[in-house]
């Protein structure tokens, strides 16, 4: 989905309970009496962060309360996780904001559970994808791949010998990241519409699933 202007961000996100905004780095972004969680210690966004902004929401909210986070790829895993336990039940008037220029960075279960918005006005994404060609590569076949590809595909990324799980990881990220930016380039549904079996493949693996069962079953 698109959005025209940096100021329509607030009345979109009151329609949802969470939204990710994929704008281009250092671009400003103010919504009135927002709570704002940005990186303090060490460039993340720490779980105390997540765990103090869910005490401020406990709260019974009268009006509606935005709990912007920013960038968001930089949550550490445990203030993702700590987030997500937030998704489960999110009040009526709390809407979680979520900003980021790269939301394939973003853990796969909160992407599957909040709305994706892309700033039509962003014709060119800044900076490429940062990845060595190889791992491009076996991304672009994997987007391609015909049902009877994905067996070799899955092989050739498992017999990696060391660090599988994370370079299996790495290959489905770019791919996750290839789609986002093409369906924003081209506005073309077919991209965006494979994006949630990417998603699926990329979060079984990241469980300790196998990996080539998680690529073919979910990429078939």
């Amino acid at each position: 989905m698109f959005f025209g202007q940096i100021s329509e961000i607030a009345e979109i996100a009151k329609k949802t309970g969470t939204a990710v905004f994929v704008v281009p780095k250092d671009t400003p972004v103010k919504i009135k009496n927002a709570i704002v969680l940005q990186p303090e210690e060490k460039s993340v966004i720490t779980i105390e962060q997540v765990r103090e902004a869910t005490q401020r929401i406990s709260v019974r909210q009268v009006g509606d309360v935005f709990v912007v986070i920013r960038p968001a790829d930089v949550m550490s895993e445990a203030a993702a996780n700590a987030f997500l336990k937030n998704l489960e039940e999110p009040g009526d008037k709390v809407h979680f904001v979520l900003i980021t220029d790269s939301p394939s960075k973003l853990l796969p279960t909160i992407l599957s559970r909040a709305a994706v918005y892309f700033l039509r006005e962003h014709r060119v994404i800044d900076g490429g994808i940062d990845a060595n060609e190889k791992v491009k590569n076996l991304a672009k076949r994997l987007m391609v791949a015909k049902p009877a590809d994905l067996v070799s595909l899955a092989e050739e990324i498992a017999k990696k010998k060391d660090g599988v799980r994370a370079y299996a990881l790495e290959v489905l990220g770019v791919a996750i990241e290839m789609l986002y930016k093409t369906y924003f380039l081209t506005g073309k549904d077919v991209f965006v519409k494979k994006l949630p079996q990417f998603l699926a493949a990329y979060e079984g693996i990241s469980r300790n699933g196998h990996i080539k069962l998680q690529i073919v079953s979910n990429l078939c």
